[in-house]
């Protein structure tokens, strides 16, 4: 028997799919976006670009920047009751209106 592949991506094909309509919107703007300290963001994984991704249990999740670290951002969130931080590129980060 072969065993089943377990990659970053696997069990994610509604999770990381992308509307028919929104391929255009990968624009510059997100990649040049900047965030504060302490600023609230919710983690959104663009499925196009594969660098900086977070795992895909965080998608949806709500967090703070708490540090920059080169192109990315370091992200603190509560995952049950353990505080972990995420190193994220600002792809896949939104501001908190």
């Amino acid at each position: 028997m072969v065993t089943r592949s377990r990659g970053f991506r696997s069990k994610t094909r509604y999770k990381l799919k992308k509307d028919l309509r929104v391929s255009r919107a990968n624009l510059i703007t997100k990649k040049i976006q900047t965030f504060d300290e302490s600023d609230l963001v919710h983690i959104i994984i663009d499925p196009s670009v594969q660098k900086g991704q977070p795992h895909p249990r965080f998608h949806g999740k709500t967090g703070r920047i708490a540090d920059k670290r080169g192109r990315a951002y370091i992200v603190e969130i509560n995952d049950g009751n353990k505080a972990k931080k995420l190193i994220i590129r600002p792809e896949h980060l939104k501001m908190q209106e």
